[in-house]
């Protein structure tokens, strides 16, 4: 097979109720030669079974269990190390990638020799109903422009372990996946964006403003507890990224 691995990592926790249409879409890829690795954070509901009983059918599908609830970084650090892939893919298990997500994604990457990349995402209601908000890809960012610009989904990234060094996710309960963003990006001088929208992101749970509000903190702790950044830095960056949540918002 003329495709490289690609390992999709995938931390679960009481994930029942959208986890199976996750799996789906990752299975539903044009591109063939994956691995999903789905961590099981403890999970209390029947998160377990519907991960193995896709197995019984796709040896594909690899399940990890830890041995105590830890959070997502420890989850997706889990899978990295488990990963077999050239390339490192994200998917949360409540959003669902379009049919041609990676095969778009790693011609891309192959092609330029691209050892980040993203893609737009439109946004989800709970029930799966698509709406027609769409959180845009710029074609590049850097450092600097992503700590002014939170833009980069999880669950559209794609890492070419060849380009990038080793990475894990540092260990912190909340915006995990954005330090990481920033953390690789210290090395690597852009990560690159895809403008189509190749994925779903479920909007779940909480109200609008509640989760506005926890992705402030989220974002205000990364810059002056994850990043270091000093107070001016950190709140001459942060006016932009209000700015620029608003505007994605809209």
């Amino acid at each position: 097979m003329n495709e490289p691995l690609v390992s999709i990592i995938t931390p679960v926790y009481n994930a029942e109720r959208f986890l199976s249409d996750t799996i789906k879409s990752v299975q539903n890829q044009t591109y063939k030669n994956w691995e999903i690795l789905l961590i099981d954070d403890c999970s209390k509901d029947n998160s377990a079974q519907i991960i193995k009983e896709f197995q019984k059918y796709d040896n594909r599908i690899k399940y990890i269990k830890l041995k105590k609830n830890s959070g997502a970084s420890v989850s997706r650090n889990e899978g990295i190390r488990n990963a077999k892939g050239r390339f490192i893919a994200f998917v949360d298990s409540d959003d669902i990638w379009k049919p041609e997500k990676l095969e778009i994604q790693i011609k891309y990457m192959l092609k330029e020799n691209l050892g980040f990349t993203f893609t737009s995402y439109r946004y989800m209601k709970e029930n799966g109903e698509l709406t027609n908000k769409i959180a845009k890809a710029p074609s590049k960012i850097n450092y600097n422009g992503l700590l002014k610009n939170t833009i980069i989904g999880c669950s559209t990234v794609v890492i070419d372990r060849e380009i990038v060094d080793y990475f894990e996710m540092p260990l912190v309960r909340r915006g995990q996946d954005t330090a990481t963003w920033l953390q690789i990006l210290r090395k690597e001088k852009y990560a690159y964006g895809i403008e189509q929208d190749l994925v779903n992101y479920r909007l779940v749970g909480e109200s609008l403003s509640s989760n506005k509000i926890k992705a402030l903190k989220r974002t205000w702790n990364t810059y002056r507890n994850v990043e270091k950044l000093g107070l001016l830095k950190s709140s001459y960056v942060f006016c932009f990224y209000v700015f620029n949540a608003i505007k994605k918002r809209i």
